[in-house]
């Protein structure tokens, strides 16, 4: 389908959310804002969602779509960083190029993806490294998300190593490139490029073209976007057009500055004191959120209710997850859904009791991976100037009546 001046369907919407904030302890981090109001205006190919931007466009789901294991494409996230993306792609005419330390320079059409090599599905989390930024204060830069940068699809496309083989890697080859369509205002603004060792490059990560079954949404990176499950997003590439192969790592903005959290052990710091060594974030850490019910809520006294969530991790697997209705002194198995969605995938949870007294009720949640990591109390996460890789202990409070 030809994608035609898609954002000049688009209305103009508010601008960005308001960030600011009365000054906090230094390193201070808490339950991230849970209270962000969904727009009165969708995007194309979109339901209403939290906006903090039109351009580029910022959009978080609401905490209500976690429930299951799969989030539908229309109120799936969207975070671009350049806010100059093309309003027209002619899938007949669109190629990818492969370039750089290889036997062959070619072009390849989504047609030849389609049909000249193996076709792949997976199931995997999208998450953005910023995911929850509101709960680190003094604020930290960067969009100030609040639960809902994240979303799980199932993602067809072809091996990403299928095409580097067919183009053909020269000996010296080490490094892998990759760049999209969008752009920055000003030429002298670098261009969103990450880059992947090429030791790195396993069966999981491929070139998607299809989302939940369908076509890639435009603002979820049509009409090819790059995944690799179990890393935050700012690897997965969208509207990915070029390929580059090097032997040495290249010097690059997005790679060497930003997506970096601090090279030790609690990958904290301190605002007054900020670590200089640094490291890229890449493998997710182990979280769940609460979907049903959400924060204000109200439930009648001695109902069944059913407390519905999801849980993830960088592909290790969920053993685990447990629910608190005292502050977290006790806790308690959820159930899990078979797991068949694969590692790297949603596991969906519920947890079913009756609540005995009228009041304010606080529900938490928390999840264990199959290495024995758990997510920390809120308090216990340290705080680094990114907001990078928050993961603490999910509550919603209710009202029982």
């Amino acid at each position: 389908m030809e994608r035609r001046d898609f954002f000049k369907k688009a209305i103009a919407v508010a601008g960005s959310a308001a960030i600011g904030g009365t000054a906090a302890e230094a390193g201070e981090t808490v339950h991230p804002v849970d209270n962000r109001k969904v727009s009165d205006i969708a995007f194309p190919q979109k339901r209403p969602l939290i906006t903090y931007s039109d351009r580029p466009p910022l959009l978080e789901t609401p905490r209500e779509v976690f429930t299951s294991a799969l989030t539908p494409n229309d109120l799936f996230f969207v975070r671009w960083h350049m806010p100059m993306i093309p309003t027209y792609i002619n899938p007949r005419t669109f190629f990818i190029n492969i370039n750089g330390l290889v036997e062959n320079e070619i072009k390849i059409s989504l047609e030849e993806l389609k049909t000249a090599f193996e076709q792949v599905e997976l199931t995997a989390v999208l998450q953005c490294g910023g995911n929850s930024r509101t709960a680190f204060k003094p604020t930290a830069s960067g969009i100030q998300w609040g639960v809902g940068a994240m979303g799980c699809a199932r993602w067809k496309g072809v091996r990403l190593k299928d095409v580097l083989k067919k183009a053909g890697l020269k000996n010296e080859a080490a490094w892998i490139s990759f760049n999209g369509e969008d752009k920055a205002v000003y030429n002298e603004t670098a261009n969103f490029v990450r880059e992947l060792k090429l030791e790195d490059l396993n069966d999981d990560i491929i070139l998607a073209y299809e989302m939940n079954g369908e076509e890639l949404p435009y603002l979820n990176g049509y009409p090819l976007r790059l995944i690799i499950p179990g890393l935050y997003s700012d690897s997965w590439i969208k509207m990915i057009s070029n390929i580059t192969v090097t032997k040495e790592k290249q010097k690059l903005h997005f790679m060497d500055h930003a997506y970096r959290v601090p090279d030790n052990e609690c990958e904290c710091e301190t605002p007054e004191n900020l670590v200089q060594k640094t490291k890229p974030i890449e493998e997710m850490n182990v979280n769940s959120i609460i979907g049903y019910p959400s924060t204000g809520s109200k439930v009648r006294n001695a109902s069944d209710l059913i407390v519905r969530g999801v849980a993830f991790d960088g592909g290790h697997g969920i053993k685990k997850v447990q629910i608190s209705i005292d502050g977290g002194k006790i806790w308690e198995d959820a159930r899990l859904d078979d797991g068949t969605q694969g590692r790297y995938a949603y596991r969906s949870f519920t947890y079913t009791f009756k609540p005995k007294k009228s009041g304010k009720l606080t529900i938490m949640c928390k999840a264990t991976n199959e290495k024995g990591e758990e997510q920390p109390f809120a308090k216990d996460i340290k705080w680094n100037h990114g907001g990078y890789k928050y993961n603490g202990i999910d509550e919603v409070t209710i009202e029982v009546v």
